[in-house]
């Protein structure tokens, strides 16, 4: 376990902003469920499909998880700083 460099308020905001590109999730260094998320935003964006609004609520979701701080480490196992 090393110190808390990734701030929780950025990765919550980045997800509820940006979430359906999965942009908080690379912050995070959750670096495959953010290219899951990416490609289902940008799939969504072409077919006007099902696909971006899923995306983008599983991001709204994770923001709100990070904020409330039941998603606390970064993809290496680093506490998140508040």
């Amino acid at each position: 376990m090393g110190e808390a460099t990734k701030s929780k308020l950025a990765g919550g905001l980045l997800g509820i902003f940006l979430g359906s590109l999965g942009i908080h999730n690379f912050y995070l260094g959750y670096t495959g469920k953010g290219i899951t998320q990416l490609v289902l935003g940008i799939v969504g964006w072409f077919i006007f499909g099902f696909t971006m609004v899923i995306s983008g609520i599983w991001g709204l979701v994770e923001g709100i998880l990070i904020l409330t701080g039941s998603i606390n480490k970064d993809g290496q196992g680093n506490p998140l700083k508040d």
